[in-house]
């Protein structure tokens, strides 16, 4: 097959690789869309240390099966589906009390950190387990199936806060996974929510999907723009979706005394952290990893238009242009957000 390879830190190449072997609980999916994700561009460089090369990297892919295993069951050859980003032990401690996205030894589709390496989808062919594997409904797309990882992502932070009705919130940061927050906060009938970045265009995304606000803090105080509209209090919550330390203080800053702070950004490996602000204002602070069950409610939702991905889709390309769209991404290009490769 043809497969778009991480040779060698910052080095991409579209080459033949062998065909993926299935194991007798896995199927073969021809690949049909997968998603650029920012931590596959931050990736690339070495950076975060979770992609070493010689890598296929991948994780957000919708496609066909072509192939299924002895033991697969439910499944046949023709189905549209999508797949969580996440493999994970069936019979693991946390996976039994449904966190599979903590367990042990569960290893991510288009990463190889040291202690596995999983190609995953920008590949023509990807083996996958079955029990990760989701049916597309008839009216979504296979790019917008592609789509559903983060969506999931911003899905399963919210649903581990649990805002409550007319609940204000802040979103800081943006990006993909900003945005998708923001329209699943709006999809849970959250008050008033408040967009802050520092990127005038992604702020004007923001606010057609479903912010009531946006700030930019490069030319506004957000602490007191944020208490002027909250009655002096701050927001009831925040959602940090950048993982640097300027955002994070900011997501703190935002929340009135005893609000929750949700960390989902994870680019820096550390921050300095406000104790005093946080013990102080009681306010709790949690992290959200990656998803946990959330793929069927969120491919109703696209298929709903409770949630709309398009307009965060910048380009569709071939799989053969990958590198220089990586390139683009790497570089900040001006405009982009989402980039979705065919193979």
């Amino acid at each position: 097959m043809k497969a778009l390879v991480l040779e060698e830190y910052n080095k991409l190449v579209y080459r033949d690789w062998p065909d993926p072997v299935i194991a007798s609980d896995e199927v073969l999916v021809q690949v049909k869309a997968v998603g650029i994700c920012g931590s596959d561009v931050h990736g690339m460089d070495g950076r975060t240390g979770r992609r070493i090369p010689p890598l296929i990297m991948g994780h957000e892919a919708a496609g066909v099966i072509v192939l299924t295993g002895k033991d697969v069951k439910n499944r046949e050859n023709g189905d549209r589906v999508t797949f969580d980003s996440t493999i994970y032990p069936l019979d693991d401690w946390y996976t039994l009390r449904g966190m599979y996205n903590l367990s042990d030894n569960r290893m991510v589709f288009g990463v190889s950190p040291g202690e596995y390496r999983r190609h995953g989808a920008f590949a023509e062919y990807v083996n996958v387990p079955q029990y990760i594997l989701y049916k597309i409904p008839d009216n979504v797309s296979f790019t917008q199936a592609a789509m559903v990882e983060p969506v999931a992502v911003a899905a399963h932070a919210v649903e581990l806060s649990s805002p409550g009705w007319n609940d204000s919130v802040a979103v800081i940061g943006s990006g993909m996974i900003g945005l998708f927050i923001i329209q699943v906060l709006r999809s849970k009938g959250c008050g008033k929510i408040f967009a802050v970045d520092t990127d005038p265009l992604k702020l004007k995304l923001a606010l057609m999907l479903g912010a009531d606000y946006a700030f930019n803090p490069s030319t506004e105080k957000i602490r007191e723009e944020i208490r002027s509209l909250t009655s002096g209090r701050g927001a009831d919550q925040s959602f940090e979706a950048a993982g640097i330390g300027a955002t994070v203080g900011t997501a703190i800053e935002s929340v009135r005394k005893g609000g929750i702070v949700t960390l989902v950004g994870n680019l820096s490996a550390s921050v300095r952290f406000p104790l005093q602000t946080v013990v102080t204002r009681q306010i709790r602070l949690q992290g959200s990893c990656a998803i946990c069950g959330e793929y069927p409610a969120v491919l109703d939702m696209i298929a709903r238009k409770e949630i709309n991905v398009k307009p965060l889709l910048s380009a569709e390309a071939p799989l053969s242009e990958g590198a220089e769209w990586f390139r683009r991404l790497y570089n900040k290009e001006p405009g982009l957000v989402k980039v979705v490769l065919i193979p």
